[in-house]
């Protein structure tokens, strides 16, 4: 199935209510279809950004324009899909965005986001490289690069495609501030961080837990918090430390000082962009 495609479907998906599986194995534990180690290591499928900009006018040319200026510049594995994206306004944008925007940072999106996704007249769909897990991070700084250059196109919102993640302008053009200083100071763990925030959805609810999804965007398994372990802020705050972890520390300090396992049972296809092949970080009930 066309990669974007796959997307989309999950995006409509979402916004139903409803999760696409065809996984192989049932767990024990929970009776849920999962996903294998054994078929993660079959899978060829690596982590990939797909960014869907929204324009304010039918000319779609002002986004596509700079799209391949920003590819000629600095984004080269980045590629504009030209079958998704289209000169005339997507009826299913406003449920979409409703879905997808970010619900953890205080004033994350405004009224005028919401009105600019319901008024807008073109879609644009931009492809970024499937990353090998060390390239993650060089490769989200990019994609933030590359929103920060469509903002200023004209782009009126923007959503992450492959977590499901949308941000008001403001908060993007805030991200890319901190993305840029991140990379100014040539710290990696503070661009990692960035790129968590940008590009990665928390918290999700699965049957007894709270979940993350899009950390594989930046190098790293999901996280994966009991749902008793307190309020949804409080377990948003567990996740993000866990992640900080695990970025600071190694994976295996981290799930010793938790008493955490790594588990690879994703309830996700191999082939969905929001399936993470590193694995998922479960802490104990």
């Amino acid at each position: 199935m066309n990669l974007l495609r796959r997307a989309l479907l999950a995006s409509i998906a979402a916004m139903i209510g409803w999760k696409p599986s065809s996984a192989k194995e049932i767990s024990p534990a929970s009776g849920e279809e999962t996903v294998t180690q054994n078929e993660v290591e079959k899978s060829s499928v690596t982590p990939r950004h797909v960014l869907c900009f929204l324009g304010k006018g039918r000319d779609l040319s002002p986004l596509s324009d700079a799209a391949s200026q920003a590819i000629r510049d600095f984004a080269t594995a980045f590629s504009i899909d030209e079958d998704y994206s289209q000169a005339e306004p997507d009826d299913r944008m406003s449920q979409s965005f409703a879905v997808c925007w970010d619900r953890v940072e205080a004033d994350a999106w405004s009224p005028a986001d919401e009105d600019a996704v319901s008024d807008h007249q073109s879609v644009l769909y931009v492809l970024g490289p499937s990353m090998a897990q060390a390239e993650t991070v060089k490769v989200s700084m990019l994609a933030l690069r590359f929103v920060e250059r469509l903002i200023d196109a004209g782009a009126v919102a923007v959503k992450g495609e492959s977590a499901g993640i949308a941000h008001g302008l403001d908060r993007w053009r805030e991200l890319i501030r901190q993305g840029a200083e991140a990379v100014k100071a040539a710290d990696p763990l503070a661009e990692q961080r960035i790129g968590r925030l940008a590009f990665a959805k928390r918290p999700l609810s699965v049957p007894g837990y709270l979940e993350s999804v899009g950390f594989h965007l930046v190098g790293l398994p999901e996280v994966y918090v009991p749902e008793t372990a307190g309020n949804e802020s409080q377990i948003v705050a567990i996740m993000d430390a866990v992640a900080d972890e695990i970025a600071g520390r190694g994976l295996e300090p981290t799930l010793k000082g938790r008493h955490a396992s790594l588990s690879f049972d994703s309830t996700y296809e191999v082939d969905e962009f929001k399936f993470n092949p590193y694995g998922i970080v479960r802490l104990p009930k």
